[in-house]
Order: structure tokens, then C-alpha cells, then sequence
């Protein structure tokens, strides 16, 4: 008879070590999450803190995203055609004739996401990829629907969706395939200025869900204010 492979230390019998991954979980999963005490990333922190207070970074705008206790996570850069984007925020009716494109940064400043909302579009649609530009998904508009509703689709399969219910108070409502609320975008917490907002995601998600989750967080708004002719 064979002796078992020798149990980690602090593991004990009937035990399910967090760490360890599980046989049944084929889909790959974003880093566990981290104590406070550690530091977190955009894809570990239950709470994402948005600020829109552009700042210029080089020629690009980009905005910053921090955690409750305002560690800087991250941010989200603005890489349009720099003269572009300007005519559009003056004259926002051309939006629409605009490709918006979007790098999502770590806090080392290097680009973990890329975001893409091309031009010429009736409805407004996301290309999400990786920073090497290797395609995770799409956030697109849900048939039929007056522009507050999308759907996340990764190779022509639907599997999540994301509802808004209030422009203004940022009340958007992020779903899983199945119906179940995954994530929230709300209202800014107190003490902070009008242009933030909250992103809540309680729980790991696994990919490429997470990634498009994090991907709707910081750039769906530019859906949610665009003004068409």
C-alpha cells in the first residue's frame, strides 16, 4: 500500500487549503486575494476606489484607481488620438465618430489591459484584450435595449451582463451567466468628490470574467455619457 503525498504544514485533516489549486476547477483564476496588510492589485481588492480627475501623463489623460485606504492600484489612460478626443469633449454629438481606446495600468505603470470602443458605431461596443493585444472578450451593447444594458461575450457565448439603472448615482449592476450579482459600480463614499465612484467586487472570479469585469469598472462610463447626433 502507498503512503500519501505528505500534507503541507498548518494543513489539517478535512481541510481545504485555499492555496492549493483544485482538480475540478479547470478555468484559470486571478491571484487569491491579498491581506491589507500585503498590498492588492486591481484584480484583488473587493473595493476599487475611481477617481475621474484626469491628470496628463506623458500625452496621455489618465485617472487613478486606489483602494479604501488610498493606496494607488493602478490607472486608466486615455491613449486616443490626443486631438480627437479634445473635439469630441467639445463637441460631444461627435463622440460617436471617435475610437476611444483605453490602457488599463498596474501600479508599476505597466499595461495589463487594453480597452478599446471603436468608431462609426451606432451603439457603443468594448474590445478588451490583454496587453500584448490577445483577445479576451467583448462588452456589447444587449439587443433591443435603450443603451443602459450589455452583455459580455467571449467567443460567441454570452457570460455576463451589465445593467445600469441610474446614470447619474452610477448604479450599475455587473451579472454572471447565471443571473447572479457579481459586482456593483455605486455611488462615491463620503468625503469624496463628485467625479469618483466605487466598484465593488466581493468575490474572485475566475477568467476571463474578471478581466471584463475590470474592464467595465473603469471604462464603461464613456458608454453610459455618450451623446449621439
Amino acid at each position: 500500500m502507498t503512503s500519501s503525498s505528505p500534507r503541507p504544514p498548518g494543513e489539517h485533516p478535512g481541510e481545504v487549503n485555499p492555496a492549493r489549486p483544485r482538480r475540478w476547477d479547470s478555468e484559470p483564476r486571478i491571484p487569491e486575494r491579498r491581506s491589507p496588510l500585503v498590498g492588492g492589485t486591481l484584480f484583488t481588492e473587493t473595493v476599487l476606489v475611481v477617481s475621474r480627475r484626469a491628470a496628463v501623463v506623458e500625452t496621455s489623460e489618465e485617472y487613478g484607481v486606489f483602494d479604501l485606504h488610498g493606496a494607488r492600484l493602478g490607472g486608466v489612460a486615455d491613449v486616443s488620438q490626443g486631438f480627437l478626443r479634445r473635439a469630441a469633449r467639445l463637441l460631444p454629438k461627435y463622440d460617436q465618430y471617435v475610437t476611444h481606446k483605453f490602457e488599463v495600468r498596474d501600479a508599476n505603470h505597466s499595461t495589463v489591459l487594453k480597452v478599446a470602443r471603436p468608431a462609426k458605431e451606432l451603439r457603443s461596443r468594448f474590445v478588451v484584450t490583454r496587453a500584448d493585444e490577445t483577445p479576451i472578450g467583448e462588452i456589447v451593447p444587449a439587443h433591443g435595449d435603450d443603451g443602459t444594458r450589455f452583455t459580455f461575450v467571449v467567443g460567441g457565448h454570452e457570460v455576463g451582463s451589465v445593467t445600469a439603472t441610474g446614470r447619474q448615482s452610477w448604479d450599475v449592476v455587473i451579472e454572471n451567466h447565471a443571473g447572479t450579482e457579481i459586482a456593483r459600480l455605486g455611488a462615491p463614499p463620503s468625503g469624496t468628490t463628485d467625479d469618483t465612484y466605487v466598484a465593488e467586487i466581493p468575490r474572485q472570479l475566475p477568467e476571463p470574467l474578471a478581466s471584463l469585469v475590470v474592464a467595465t469598472a473603469l471604462t464603461i462610463d464613456t458608454a453610459l455619457t455618450r451623446e449621439t447626433a
